[in-house]
Parts: C-alpha cells; structure tokens; sequence
C-alpha cells in the first residue's frame, strides 16, 4: 500500500497548485476559498509508493465548516505518512495557526513555505532554519507555481515519512500544562502520538473529543470542575484561551525569525486599484462595466465572426455528408435524420463554441489575476444588507460555467438554511449552456443593443436577491446570515498555463455535452419534427413535434410565445439547455453555407417580437435548470421534497418575470 502525503494549508497557499505539480493533474487553481471542496489523491510522479492527498483548504482543524470536517477527519482517522504543511511565506501570522495544530498532532511534518519570491519581492527576511528549528521540522522554500525547491521539498517530506523528526508544539501558560497534565490523569488517555491533541480538544469542551473519552459521570464533574478553574486562574473561557496562547507563540515565532522590510510597490499599486474597483459606489458600475465588454468582444464583435464561420463549417460538413450518403444510395430517411437532425442540431450549438471560449478566457483572466475575489467582497456587502450569505457569491461565481459544481460548492456553507437557499437560487445565474441562446437572440432581435446580453447577468442577480429577501422573511429561510471571511489576494499578472487549463475545462465540458446528451436529443428532435404517432413520415406541422407543441402552446401564449415551435423549444430546455439552440437549428432546416450564419437568426425573428424574444429568455434564465442540475440538487438537499420546492419556485417565478416582461415590453 502506497505512503500518503497529505497537503494541508491555507486557501489561496497555493496548496492546488503544488498538488498539480507533483501529480501532473489538471485540478484548476481558484483564487477564492471553496475550489476543493472535497479531498483528492494523485500518484507522485517520479516517486513509486507514494500517493499525494489534496485536502481542502481551512483555517484551522476547529470543526466549524465542511472542509474543515474533512480535513481533521482524514488527518486523525487515516494516519497519513507525512504532513506537509504549505504555508504564504508572505502571511505567516494567519498560516502559523493551522501549522501550531498540526504539531499537536504529532504527524510527520514539513513545512513548504510558498511564495516566497514575494517575501523578498517585499524586502522581508526569514530566518526558515531558525522557524524549523523551533517548531522540530524541516521547512523548505518552494515558489509553487515555477516550480522551485520542490524536488528538495519531496525529499525531505519522504524522509520525515519514515519518522525522522521531532516536532516541538508550543507550550501555552503554566495553568494551562497543569491542566493539561491533570486532564491527562482523568481521562486516561494512550500514549499515542496525537495525545497532545486530544487532551487541548478536551479543555476546549470538544464534543466529539468528550464523546470519545466516555467518561463516567463522577469524572465528567470532576473534568469540568477542573476546566472551570483553569477559566477562573487566567480569567477567560477555554477555548480563547488556547487561540490565545498559540497567536502569542506565533507573534514571538515572527518577532525572532521574520525581519519584515518596506512594503513592495506591487502591494501599494493592489490596494491603489483596491479603492477604486472595491469603492461602495464605483465598484459595482465597474464589475457591470468589465461583464459588458467581456460579453460584447466575445459575442457581439469578435465571437460573432468565428462563429459565422464555424456554422459554415458544419452546414459544409453537412452537404458533404449529404451527398456522400445520396451517392451510397442510403434511405432519404436516414440521410435527413443524420444531416439535418445531428449535424443540424449538434452543429448549432457547437456553433457558439469560439464565443464560449473566449467568454471563458476572460473569466479565466479575471479570476486569475484576483479580481473576482474583489467581486465577491462587493457582493458580500449587497448580499448581506438583504440577508444572505456572502458565501452564497461563490457557488453563484462557479454557476457562471455549469450550475451542476456551483450547486456542489454551496457545501462550503455551514448554515443549512443559508445552503438549501443558495441551492435554489444559484440556477438564476446564467451557465456556458444559456450563453447560445442569449447570443442567438441578442443576435436575431437586438443587433443594435449589445446590452442585451449581459443583461441576462445583471437580471440573474437581481433576482437572487429579491427571492432571497423574500425567501428570507419566510419561516423556511429566516435564519442570521453566516459571516463570510475572505482573503484578498494581491493582484498579479496570471499564468498563461493555467488560464488556457481553465479556459479548456469547461469548453472541454461543453463540447463533451453536445457529443453525448445533444447528440442523442438531436436525433430525438428530428424524428419528432418528421414523424407522427403513427411513425408515418410527414411535414413539421403534423408531426409528433407539433402535436406536443400545441397542447402545451397555450401555457405559453400570455409569455409571448405560444406557437407549437417555441412552447416545444422552451419544454426542451428542461433536459438541456442547448437543446433549445438544436430545436430552432433543426426547425431551420436551411442546407444553404451562404445563408447559414443567418438560418436560426430568421427562424427566431419569424417566430417571436423583441418583447416575446426578451421574454423567451428571462424564462429560460430563471426556470428549472437541466436534468443534470435538478439531480444535483436532489442529492444535495437531501430530499424530493426540497428539490421540489426548488423546482417549482424557479419555473414559477419564471413564468411570472417573462409574463410581466411581456406584457409590459410589448406596450412599447
């Protein structure tokens, strides 16, 4: 059985990027606290034994979140070979908390310290031999994301994995190792080699650890009565005792080894730009300002000439087959199912896969470079002042690429009421699957506004917060919002490397769901536009398609778009989004390259006004997500009946908007 590695830190440490580089895996680096939210494991390249477990970033092994759960809970129940323990070099105040737990522990341990170009980038000076040599471990100078001291670090971390170290945790006041001492004699506890650990989460009252020691009543008295004592000798509760104790050691750990120096000008150019993009009245129109030109450059300008030209690819592609398949004598049934149904409807949405790209690269370079946590703090206030969770900003952040991992992260809030809300509302925000749509009829009804699309992200937010401050009044919801801790990190040009990664996942993701579930639903679409119950072959207008249009056409007719193409089309979102793209690609029908960039554009001109277009998209922004989505939140709430809940809330809300925006837009 291979030797375990477990990297423990920080969010933002650079705890992933190191994890990516000694296991050559593709993990994405986030620049916010959340990005793994569960613990992964990588084989060590170029080492065989050992495997590298990457466990989520936390503050501290104090139980208070998920991830926190997580990473105490694999550290003491699996026993790992070696610790290392990766820590800013740049901010060892905050990272020294979690190292002086990790010391109780009593694991083999090495310190990474990371980042180190910025320390003296600041002009500060570490004496790391003098640090080691305090805490008993080694510590290693790494800068992670060029790769530097990580083949010294390895080596040092599989040496201290045999047990060649001798950890020195801190010592805290006098009363307090009595205490200690004394605790040690009631409970009894085995010479084990977190002992340390087990005794201060029992002065600390930690339930799980007074469950563990399974006291007997006369000793549980005689345990607090000795607790309460230690309070009363240093005059606060336990628990702040102890956090006070180790920010002391760390302050005098600091004052001994790290001389800090003039601050750098990279940090005074951060907080310059800080006090304009984080500004409580510019900061919002900028965000909005920086969304819009993201969206005109990589759909309405830019976009728009790739993806003219990738729609007369598959339109090519599509005679091409065409006449092959006539030529090979191949059924006319056959031939239309494979030319117009799947190259038709998987090439309408792959059709948008330049503007997707480039949207994504931008979001890529944003994250990268530190903005989005500045986003996020902006939110945070807004979110706050209407009683939701600032964490709720950064499963709606993911939900920007897919809602299925946006739900997933809503993990990363402790508060159940403040999660299941989030769950539910992170759908408004619009995927990489809506984007087709938006720009399809942004493109076919708007030509001259090219606010229209980024006001669908504009309009998403706006509606998370009213349904929060609504939602919140209920006895459902009601509950203190949580407080939401984040680290700003300084601004910085980002990696090349990693923006293309990210930029790759998710249009990787994109492309793999129009190989598989728009594949097959694009098959399905045809045949439905072509046949009748009776499997009879037959025009559009009498086919299965159009009989399940009709019936459900008059639900949608006060919405704008009642005609049996679009009431289907608005059905079809709830498999798929780009389902919605493949119906009106396959309605268009038009074999024409010249005339292909503008077939779907005249199919949702003839089919709808600006104000039932505009409608049509604000329902397909707000109503239930795709089946991949709705089973998420199933497993995340835990329940039918939640996810219900959820389900009808979104599509009725949905009906309610787009009906408004109907009514009213068509006045005008």
């Amino acid at each position: 059985m291979n030797k375990i590695l477990a990297l423990v830190g920080n969010p933002n440490c650079g705890k992933t990027t190191l994890f990516n580089t000694l296991t050559g895996s593709n993990q994405y680096v986030g620049n916010w606290p959340g990005v793994t939210v569960e613990r992964k494991i990588g084989k060590l390249m170029n080492y065989e034994g050992y495997d590298v477990m990457d466990l989520p970033g936390v503050y501290s092994l104090s139980p208070y979140t998920p991830e926190e759960v997580v990473t105490r809970d694999y550290l003491l129940e699996n026993h790992p070979g070696a610790v290392i323990n990766i820590l800013d070099a740049s901010n060892l105040e905050r990272n020294l908390y979690l190292t002086t737990q990790i010391l109780e522990q009593g694991y083999p341990m090495v310190l990474a310290l990371n980042m180190m170009d910025l320390v003296h980038k600041n002009g500060d000076d570490l004496d790391t031999q003098g640090l080691a040599d305090a805490l008993g471990c080694h510590a290693i100078e790494i800068t992670a994301s060029k790769g530097q001291g990580i083949k010294e670090l390895l080596d040092v971390a599989i040496h201290a994995s045999d047990g060649h170290v001798h950890l020195k945790p801190i010592r805290y006041s006098n009363v307090i190792e009595d205490t200690l001492v004394r605790i040690d004699e009631i409970c009894n506890l085995p010479p084990e080699h977190d002992k340390r650990w087990h005794l201060v989460k029992i002065f600390e009252r930690d339930p799980h650890e007074l469950e563990k020691a399974n006291l007997v009543p006369q000793l549980k008295e005689k345990l607090e009565a000795l607790i309460c004592w230690a309070e009363q000798k240093e005059g606060d509760d336990a628990e702040s005792l102890i956090a006070a104790g180790r920010y002391a050691a760390i302050e005098n750990l600091l004052r001994q080894y790290y001389k800090r120096g003039n601050k750098d000008q990279t940090s005074k150019i951060s907080d310059a730009i800080d006090k304009v993009v984080t500004n409580r009245v510019l900061g919002l129109p900028i965000f909005f300002g920086i969304m819009w030109l993201m969206y005109f450059v990589s759909v309405s300008t830019v976009g728009q000439y790739t993806t003219d030209g990738m729609d007369a690819f598959f339109k090519n592609l599509g005679e091409t087959l065409r006449a092959f398949l006539e030529g090979a004598a191949v059924s006319p049934i056959l031939t239309g199912l494979a030319v117009d149904g799947i190259i038709g409807g998987v090439g309408a949405v792959l059709s948008f896969v330049p503007q997707i790209f480039m949207l994504f690269l931008f979001l890529s370079f944003l994250e990268d470079c530190g903005y989005m946590s500045r986003v996020a703090f902006l939110m945070d206030r807004i979110f706050r002042s209407f009683g939701l969770s600032g964490r709720s900003f950064i499963p709606m952040l993911i939900g920007t690429g897919c809602s299925v991992p946006a739900i997933m992260s809503a993990r990363t809030i402790e508060n159940d009421k403040d999660r299941k809300l989030t769950i539910m509302l992170t759908p408004f925000i619009p995927c990489n699957a809506k984007l087709p749509l938006f720009a399809l009829f942004a493109a076919a009804l708007f030509p001259a506004n090219s606010w229209i699309g980024p006001s669908m992200y504009l309009f998403g937010i706006i509606m998370v917060i009213v349904s929060g401050f609504v939602l919140k009044k209920t006895r459902f919801f009601n509950t203190e919002a949580a407080n939401f801790v984040m680290e700003m990190p300084a601004y910085h040009w980002p990696k090349l490397k990693s923006m293309w990664q990210h930029t790759w996942d998710r249009v990787k993701g994109f492309i793999i769901k129009a190989g598989t579930i728009i594949f097959v639903a694009s098959a399905v679409l045809w045949l439905l536009q072509n046949f009748n119950l009776q499997l009879e072959m037959v025009k559009p207008d009498q086919s299965m398609m159009a009989d399940i249009g009709r019936f459900i056409a008059p639900l949608f007719a006060p919405l704008g778009f009642g005609t049996w193409q679009t009431a289907f089309a608005a059905i079809g979102g709830f498999i798929a989004k780009e389902v919605i793209v493949s119906t009106f690609g396959i309605l268009a029908g038009v074999t024409d390259p010249e005339n292909g960039g503008t077939a779907m554009q005249a199919v949702v001109q003839s089919m709808f006004t600006p104000a039932s277009g505009y409608a049509f998209m604000v329902f397909i922004l707000l109503a239930s997500p795709c089946i991949a989505a709705i089973a998420t939140i199933r497993r995340e709430m835990g329940s039918w009946r939640w996810t219900l809940a959820a389900l009808g809330y979104q599509t009725g809300i949905a009906y309610v908007i787009a009906f408004v925006v109907y009514q009213i837009g068509s006045r005008f």
